[in-house]
């Protein structure tokens, strides 16, 4: 419904259709980069799906082997061989933008880039299913990291687009349709007054011939 107390000039009506256009373009741009969020997440929602399925079998299958070692192995003989780690691993933190959106992108580096660092133990009194628990560890750590990217670009982004379904329906069905119809009745009444401007313009002019040449009374004559 229109706001009746706006002023019904052709400078308000000027600035209103102004309003309208910039809405409308902002209206169409707010879609497409909506668009555009939704298929930027169907695309990490599968990835997320994936890497949660691959993730859960290594933890799985670390879980496991560590179940033999420590079947083949006593406590004391495991938690020596664990006690003082080899290998150190740096995490480092960077930004991505997706869509005006900054999600995490994490990376990791190792102190040595020696692939047998990762076990900080001797063989010769450990089994082997110690040696496959410890790699499961270091082969799952690049998915989980992954996994974690993604599940937090998931919740970034499922909030920007819920936040531009907002506006976009703001836009849709609020603010474009009062803007036209404040136009409609700014219209409306800029053409009523000037019927009535008309109407006075006739009325003051048939006065006028009146005054100065009876033109009513010669009418009447004839």
């Amino acid at each position: 419904m229109a706001k009746t107390q706006q002023n019904p000039t052709r400078m308000e009506l000027s600035r209103l259709k102004k309003k309208l256009v910039t809405a409308r373009r902002g209206h169409k741009l707010l879609k497409d980069k909506r668009d555009e969020l939704m298929r930027q997440f169907l695309i990490l929602v599968r990835e997320n799906r994936e890497l949660r399925e691959k993730v859960e079998k290594g933890i799985k299958d670390c879980n496991r082997n560590f179940v033999l070692a420590r079947a083949s192995m006593s406590r004391e003989s495991l938690n020596v061989a664990l006690m003082a780690p080899k290998q150190e691993v740096s995490l480092e933190t960077e930004v991505r933008n997706i869509m005006s959106v900054d999600v995490p992108s994490f990376s990791f580096r190792t102190r040595t880039q020696d692939e047998n660092d990762i076990y900080p133990y001797g063989y010769a009194f450990t089994s082997s299913d110690l040696d496959s628990a410890v790699k499961s560890i270091a082969d799952i750590l690049p998915d989980m990291l992954r996994l974690a990217e993604c599940e937090k670009a998931c919740q970034l982004l499922a909030a920007e687009i819920e936040k531009t379904r907002r506006r976009v329906n703001a836009l849709e069905h609020v603010m474009i349709p009062e803007t036209e119809e404040s136009i409609r009745y700014i219209s409306m009444k800029l053409d009523e007054n000037e019927r009535s401007s008309q109407v006075r313009l006739m009325k003051v002019k048939d006065m006028m011939l009146e005054t100065a040449h009876h033109y009513k009374e010669k009418m009447e004559m004839e």
